[in-house]
């Protein structure tokens, strides 16, 4: 198979179901910030990890490739061999957001995004989620999408939020927390 097939040289694409639209319409971008946030995770997973950290990374990436293939596929084009992104997936990040939270010290305020390697790229990693889950949410407003995306997306910001800091714990990088420049100490 060819990777080259000259059918978008116009400025159009095809979706799953074999509708055509323009390269710069909602549904690509939405799709497209999520392909963007697999391919972050992959440069995370290429970083120094724990090995339960990767383990969970890997499974995370092969949800995104489901919910990229439901954003690139109409409602009414929705066949068997499509894929879903269902409320069990968003239930087993929560279930993994407070297993990895009972191991680290309770936030008592804000903290800036870094510290070690992998825990700045999952902090960068988060902040491309949360716009993937905006570009889907600007989506949701034209066209009828699955709610379980959503909620998916949702807590899975979260979860590279904890995520940086257990990866941040486990390499001794102490969080920095944000001061607000109004308060005097």
């Amino acid at each position: 198979m060819k990777i080259y097939t000259k059918t978008g040289d116009s400025g159009e694409t095809g979706l799953f179901g074999g509708d055509r639209v323009p390269k710069d319409s909602p549904r690509i971008e939405a799709y497209g910030a999520v392909d963007e946030l697999n391919s972050l995770i992959g440069v995370v997973r290429s970083r120094k990890l724990p090995e339960k950290v990767d383990a969970l990374l890997l499974k995370i990436q092969r949800d995104l490739f489901t919910l990229g293939a439901d954003l690139a596929t109409r409602r009414r084009n929705k066949r068997t061999l499509i894929p879903h992104i269902a409320p069990v997936h968003a239930l087993s990040l929560e279930r993994s957001i407070d297993s990895f939270q009972r191991e680290l010290p309770q936030l008592e305020s804000f903290i800036l995004p870094g510290g070690s390697d992998a825990g700045s790229a999952l902090h960068l990693a988060r902040t491309v989620c949360r716009r993937a889950e905006v570009l889907t949410v600007r989506l949701s407003r034209s066209e009828k999408i699955e709610p379980a995306v959503l909620v998916y997306l949702n807590r899975l910001s979260d979860l590279l939020f904890v995520l940086a800091r257990y990866s941040n714990q486990s390499e001794h990088k102490k969080e920095v927390q944000w001061k607000n420049p109004s308060k005097k100490k």
